[in-house]
Parts: structure tokens; sequence; C-alpha cells
């Protein structure tokens, strides 16, 4: 259950938060004040106990109002959790307070390592050591929560003279790294989503978050995908609402499809909180990977579903700009890395090394 003053204000912004008219500043500062961020974070490191389930629930339910939103709940509440992950408790004594609060902005900056992990793509940033850290050469070119007025991305860094991969947290005020305009993307504009640009940023030995990104990834792969299908959970629940509120005016037909779509995606909502709480994605990555894509698929059909529960009403700009947001939102939702393609020939790939 969200914050009433939350939902209230993700409502009157919704359509202004997707087309990048409201201050992008505000999302961060809002999810902070309603405490979504320290949902599934233990009490003793700042938050308000519960599981990583509770903090998927919490991504959908703001996902449910506003898909923008949520991406950017989605990116500083998984850098959270590579904190948690890190062996450097230092630094995360050090940024987890500002994290929480609002005050810093944590951006994932992991979609081409997790290619990387699966094989789809080499690390786009490469280090040269130095006294006391790194040198980083590279670019970053789809990263979300790059918020203007202070932001810290994590990134899988790749040794030029060899070596196992790294993991670091690079703060946004190093000279040498520069942020790109905002992306001009068909919607989700006020989530800050831009591409960085590092020559010869130096960073220290305090910044690192793992030294082994190939032992790092899979270990934050569960909370990465997990949260991420917060948002197609929140659409595709926001979606079928719409459509029941349909169902007693001439559109009983679509009852069936209806209770059938509610049903199926609750029981992939279960077996995803059922597996993030027994830990079974850390060893069985593919059956994550099929419910991400079961969720997505879910999201689509259910803004499908609405559309039609909705009829030519839907095509209306005074009825129908929600729907048409929704329908945008869930064309977003297959592309976010790892995409729909990338984990169907990941999957291939590994019924392929199966059988062989």
């Amino acid at each position: 259950m969200l914050d009433p003053a939350l939902s209230q204000w993700l409502d009157a912004e919704a359509q202004a938060l997707d087309l990048g008219h409201c201050d992008p500043q505000q999302v961060l500062a809002r999810l902070a004040e309603a405490q979504v961020l320290r949902i599934g974070i233990p009490a003793g490191q700042g938050g308000s106990d519960g599981d990583l389930g509770a903090a998927v629930e919490a991504v959908a339910a703001v996902a449910s109002h506003s898909l923008a939103a949520a991406f950017v709940f989605w990116g500083q509440r998984a850098f959270i959790e590579y904190l948690l992950h890190s062996p450097n408790t230092a630094l995360r004594e050090r940024l987890l307070p500002d994290l929480l609060s609002g005050e810093l902005a944590g951006a994932t900056g992991l979609s081409n390592a997790m290619k990387f992990l699966s094989g789809i793509e080499a690390l786009q940033v490469l280090a040269l050591p130095q006294a006391g850290g790194w040198y980083l050469n590279g670019r970053l070119h789809w990263v979300t929560n790059l918020r203007k007025s202070g932001f810290v991305v994590a990134a899988a860094i790749e040794h030029e003279q060899g070596g196992a991969p790294f993991i670091l947290a690079i703060p946004g005020a190093l000279a040498g790294l520069q942020r790109s305009e905002d992306l001009q993307l068909m919607g989700l504009q006020s989530s800050n989503t831009a591409a960085l640009e590092l020559q010869q940023v130096e960073v220290g030995h305090d910044w690192l978050l793992h030294e082994d990104a190939k032992a790092f990834l899979p270990a934050v792969r569960p909370a990465f995908l997990g949260l991420q299908c917060g948002m197609a959970i929140g659409l595709a629940r926001r979606a079928l609402d719409e459509v029941q509120t349909h169902l007693h005016s001439g559109r009983s037909i679509l009852r069936e499809p209806f209770e059938e779509q509610r049903q199926q995606l609750e029981e992939h909502v279960d077996q995803l909180k059922r597996g993030l709480l027994e830990g079974r994605f850390l060893s069985q990555p593919a059956a994550l990977f099929r419910l991400r894509i079961a969720l997505a698929e879910a999201a689509a059909n259910a803004v499908q579903l609405e559309l039609q529960a909705s009829g030519g009403k839907a095509y209306l700009s005074e009825y129908g700009s929600g729907f048409a947001r929704r329908w945008r939102e869930s064309a977003f939702v297959p592309i976010v890395t790892p995409s729909l393609v990338q984990l169907r020939a990941e999957l291939q790939r590994q019924a392929r090394d199966a059988a062989a």
C-alpha cells in the first residue's frame, strides 16, 4: 500500500513524467519521502525490514501509477542492492544513508555487464591501473537515474592489461566524466536517462564494489531482474483494473479472459517472490529469465485487453491519455536490458549446451 500522498502525486503527474514535462529532480525526492526506498532493507542498515519480495511489490505499486517513476525507483533500489552485496563496508556506510534519503541518486549502469555475463557483448569501460586506483575510459550508452544534482553509477570494468573484470561505483562529479543530455525516449522522459562518456576518469580503490565481476553479477542478478519485474507487474495490474471497470457496460464477454489473465499474473508473481525468498534463482537463473519473459508478456496482454474493454474511447484524447501512456509503457518493458530477445537467446544457448 503506497503512501496516499505519493499515489495522488503520481496520478496527477503520470502524463507529465512520461512526456518530460515534470522536473525529474522531484521523482526521487517523492519516493524517498514516502519511505519506499527503505522496503526490503534491514532496519540496522536504515531500512524498514521486509524481504526482496516486498521491495518488488513496492516497485509494482509505483508502476501501477507511473512506469517512469518506477523506472527511477528500480535504478535507485538496484544500486542499493549492489551496496548491500558489496564487501566494501566503508563504501556502504558512506553512501547508503544518502541513497535511502534520496539525497544521492544511484544509477545501475550494469546493463552492459549483464549482457557481458551472458556473452552478448564486451564490457565498454576499460581501466588502466595507477597509484591508489585506476584511470577509466569508455562509454555507458543508456543509464537511468543520472540526476544532474548528483549521482553515483555502478559499472563493470575491464582491465586494459588483462585480468578479471571488476565492479566500481563511480561518483558523478569526477573530472573526465561527461553526462549527455537526456536521451529522447518515446516516453519515460522524466527518468534522468542519459549516456556517460569517460575520458581518463581517475577513481580510487575506495570506490570498489567488488573485485570480481563474474562472481558479483550472478549474485545480484536475482535482485536486478526481480525488481525489474516489478515494473511489468504493476503495469499489468493497473491495466486489468481498468478492464474490470468496463465489465458491466456491455463488455461482459471479456470477463473470462480477464479472470484468466489476472489469475495467471498472480501465479507468476507468487513464483517470483517465492524464488527470490528461497534463493532459487542463484542456481537456476533460467527460471528467473522465464518469469521475466512471462511477466512482460502479461503486461502486453493486459494492455491489449484494456484496449478491447475501452473500445473507441481509448482513441479519444480526453479519455484515452492514460491508456496511450500505458501502451507506450508496455512497449518499453520487453526492451529493458536484458531484453526479451536476449533472454530467449540465452535460454536457447543453455538448452543447446545441456543437450550437447
